[in-house]
């Protein structure tokens, strides 16, 4: 049994779970059917993405410097909130990728905070893949959405030499908190680096952290010792469960993949807004993050009995995400550096 199943048969029993779950039932991320005008698998050699002017970096001085960037298919734009990646382009499929891939997209980062200006401190930039901006709605929770995709984890040699957080793969979400009022919230995993110049490891080494317990406290997951490809996923249940999915390789997710189930924040979600993925650094104006590499990244619902993909598609809507959503930070406290 291999060391990631091992850890996903021990979190659920500290957490209470054997069988079937005591809500609804998880399921596969990667399960139903593919909402094809969402995602990407970066084959078409003309893929490009223009940035359109200073990034936006609503978080630290509220503004969002409009039009913001975004791809010439127009399945990935800025975040109105951090701003995007100082790097985003297609390159080769590195070794071990999906069979028969050529194409996918690097992401990395230098100028993490507000343009001009150094913080001296982590920072982080964001990338959104449109969801309710490419099907003209959000999507309810009843839909069973899930979303998956494949992350490159290079030689460690090239990452950062920085322990603390590096990357994030989030589902951006609103649902209904302890209180009873509906916000906004960003479940999801987060690659962490552990660097043998700090005193508290002997080696190189990564490690994913889950986001997050109901009281909003990471959790963390399978440490990675080797470069190479991972998949992660995400689905979410009409109770508002979030279900999370990992596994190292390029095969699609089973259940056996399992890492964890529950409420992140003791929130229920509600709605499925968007895909996003976080990039940090210490931004000092020298330090690079480490090169990101994604490839396929899909969308999923199983849509309710007597319903169809026609029935949550709506034309007519893209562009820009109203990410202001994104510009009330989350109320509870940050854990490993990234809200």
């Amino acid at each position: 049994m291999s060391r990631l199943v091992c850890f996903s048969l021990s979190i659920l029993t500290v957490l209470g779970f054997s069988g079937r779950l005591s809500a609804d039932e998880a399921f596969v991320p990667g399960s139903g059917v593919k909402v094809k005008q969402v995602g990407d698998d970066f084959e078409d050699p003309k893929w490009r993405y223009v940035m359109n002017g200073k990034k936006a970096s609503h978080e630290q001085d509220e503004k969002q410097r409009p039009p913001g960037g975004k791809s010439t298919n127009g399945r990935w734009h800025e975040s109105a909130l951090r701003g995007q990646p100082d790097v985003v382009k297609r390159v080769p499929t590195p070794s071990g990728g999906i069979e028969g891939s050529r194409g996918s997209m690097l992401l990395a980062t230098r100028l993490s905070g507000i343009p001009g200006q150094l913080a001296g401190t982590q920072m982080q930039d964001d990338l959104i893949m449109g969801v309710s901006t490419r099907i003209g709605r959000a999507v309810p929770v009843g839909w069973s959405p899930s979303c998956t995709v494949r992350v490159y984890l290079p030689e460690f040699e090239k990452w950062e030499n920085r322990t603390g957080a590096s990357f994030g793969i989030r589902a951006d979400v609103r649902g209904r908190d302890r209180d009873g009022s509906v916000e906004p919230y960003w479940p999801g995993f987060f690659i962490l680096f552990r660097s043998e110049t700090s005193k508290k490891f002997d080696k190189d080494f990564a490690q994913i952290s889950v986001r997050a317990k109901k009281n909003g406290r990471d959790i963390a997951g399978p440490k990675i010792y080797e470069p190479g490809w991972w998949t992660f996923g995400m689905s979410f249940t009409p109770d508002g469960q979030v279900h999370y999915y990992a596994s190292e390789g390029v095969d699609d997710l089973t259940e056996k993949d399992h890492l964890y189930s529950g409420f992140p924040y003791g929130s229920k979600a509600m709605f499925f807004d968007n895909f996003f993925f976080d990039v940090a650094n210490w931004e000092n104006g020298k330090s690079w993050s480490t090169p990101w590499i994604v490839d396929n990244n899909e969308f999923f619902v199983i849509p309710p009995k007597g319903k169809t993909l026609a029935h949550l598609v709506r034309k007519g809507r893209s562009g820009r995400s109203s990410v202001a959503r994104h510009s009330k930070p989350n109320s509870f406290k940050k854990f490993f550096g990234l809200r």
